[in-house]
């Protein structure tokens, strides 16, 4: 049993790249649930399709006596399990947030990987979680940033992150996500990512309008339009964090995957990640 938790700041991408790795591992043999800790702006579940679980992480956490199973959705098109939250606004008044660990704990169990969408910034309402954690994804979005100040927003946002996921012995990746910056640029950043903040970046995802389509649509991009540049990169990511949770090659190996990678994104305009894991 692996659990990794994804943060991040608002308007990142969080909650998207949580369904799409969770959809990546479990089209790749892993049992993989996802669970919505953003307990007070859930938005998870609409990856998926569901709009409206009667039975849901805050009726668990309101009801202690609820069977954890009996709030878990298996998406068929994925092949993920989902522990969605509630969006109703009574449903997040009054919770006990000392149960969620347990919660996580009893059900994370049952699989191969768990991934927690985490609030957004710092995650003080689910902090518990983070030590049933073994690693922490943070997803970056640097295109509403200058890129003359990028240095100075990587310090104020990954490196709090990361200080907080070593802090609890978790280790920790960035994927960088809505990429549409030139090469350059993107190198600059990954750089500064990997050799002055010591982070290693698993993955570049480009911008792609079909990501919000597929959000519409309720159904994660990497299963609505697999062949879409973001799909393509994000299945990349997933490879690269297979290998680095789980030890496991793809058949064809690394080198080519990386030859593979370089490849396309040199004819994207874009660079890969140095992937320093």
């Amino acid at each position: 049993m692996v659990s990794v938790v994804i943060t991040g700041r608002g308007g990142a991408g969080k909650t998207t790249m949580t369904a799409n790795l969770s959809t990546y591992f479990s089209k790749n043999g892993y049992k993989t649930l996802v669970i919505d800790g953003d307990l007070y702006l859930p938005k998870l579940a609409f990856h998926f399709g569901i709009y409206n679980p009667v039975y849901n992480l805050h009726t668990l956490l309101k009801n202690p006596d609820m069977r954890v199973l009996n709030a878990v959705y298996h998406d068929v098109n994925t092949g993920v399990d989902v522990l969605p939250g509630s969006s109703r606004l009574y449903d997040v008044l009054d919770l006990d947030n000392k149960r969620l660990r347990n919660i996580v704990r009893e059900i994370s169990a049952r699989y191969k990987l768990t991934i927690i969408d985490s609030p957004v910034g710092i995650p003080f309402d689910t902090i518990s979680t983070f030590r049933l954690a073994q690693y922490q994804i943070i997803i970056l979005e640097i295109e509403r940033c200058p890129i003359h100040s990028v240095h100075k927003m990587v310090e104020n946002e990954v490196i709090k992150l990361k200080a907080l996921g070593e802090a609890y012995g978790l280790k920790v990746g960035v994927i960088i996500n809505k990429v549409r910056e030139s090469s350059a640029n993107i190198d600059d950043v990954v750089d500064f990512l990997e050799y002055s903040v010591d982070v290693p970046v698993v993955g570049i995802i480009p911008y792609d309008y079909k990501v919000p389509e597929a959000t519409n649509m309720g159904r994660p991009v990497l299963d609505y339009a697999p062949h879409a540049p973001a799909s393509k990169a994000i299945s990349e990511a997933g490879s690269v964090l297979d290998e680095w949770i789980f030890g496991r090659k793809k058949r064809d190996g690394l080198l080519y995957r990386l030859y593979e990678a370089i490849i396309s994104f040199l004819h994207s305009g874009r660079a890969p990640a140095g992937k320093k894991l």
